[in-house]
């Protein structure tokens, strides 16, 4: 037993979220959004958010993205806090760090597959061949290699989503945020992605926190929290 609890410290710690506040102000008051949320996310782990509309969960994935800053509390990203970079030190450790996949895959409709998968490579600086190459070998782990030059209208719903996995998987990034990435698919193919997540989180050690209303998907994949009334609580 003490092997094991022992192991399980020699895991990375990639999200080390403490005691994070965020409220807005609307009119003469102050709206909490959640209080004292803390979480911890280790490389290769899925964590799956659960909860109503409106309860703070895509808040709080914008928040671990360096999108959104906290009112209160600490967020690290592989030991580093992000809110103490610059704007232009946020986006370059985002591009490193961190992937995101959405609801709606926000693929580039006049770039082909290949094209929009290259994009982080060559925002981060790797030279278009070395781009091309990388986005090449992600398509093809997630079994579109044969529709590269395929734009977004070409494609289904089911392949533009793979297509938007891999462009957050191709710079492999320590963690991959998702936004109910199944929310617009059917359940057959929202089952295939879901495969795919299991799949690639299993080969790469990737970590992946997925804000989701599918309940079978969360329970899964991982661990799943509910936020519930501000608070981020273990479901059972």
């Amino acid at each position: 037993m003490n092997k094991e609890k022992g192991a399980m410290k020699d895991i990375p710690l990639v999200i080390d979220c403490r005691q994070v506040t965020r409220t807005y102000t609307q009119g003469p008051e102050e709206l909490t959004i959640f209080s004292d949320i803390s979480l911890e996310v280790t490389a290769g782990e899925t964590v799956a958010i659960v909860g109503s509309s409106g309860a703070g969960k895509t808040t709080l994935l914008n928040l671990l993205g360096g999108l959104d800053k906290p009112s209160s509390g600490h967020i690290a990203i592989c030991g580093k806090d992000i809110h103490r970079l610059s704007e232009g030190g946020r986006a370059r450790f985002r591009n490193r760090h961190l992937g995101f996949v959405y609801q709606f895959h926000h693929l580039l409709p006049e770039f082909t597959a290949l094209e929009n998968v290259m994009m982080p490579c060559v925002l981060g600086g790797l030279a278009v061949g070395g781009a091309r190459s990388r986005a090449q070998s992600m398509l093809q782990k997630v079994g579109l290699a044969e529709r590269l030059a395929h734009k977004p209208g070409e494609l289904s719903g089911g392949e533009r989503q793979r297509v938007a996995i891999a462009r957050a998987l191709v710079n492999e990034p320590d963690c991959v945020l998702m936004d109910e990435p199944t929310g617009n698919l059917d359940e057959h193919t929202g089952e295939g992605v879901r495969d795919l997540i299991e799949s690639l989180r299993d080969q790469l050690g990737i970590a992946f926190v997925m804000v989701t209303h599918d309940m079978k998907m969360a329970r899964s994949l991982g661990r799943v929290l509910r936020m519930e009334q501000g608070r981020l609580v273990q479901e059972i």
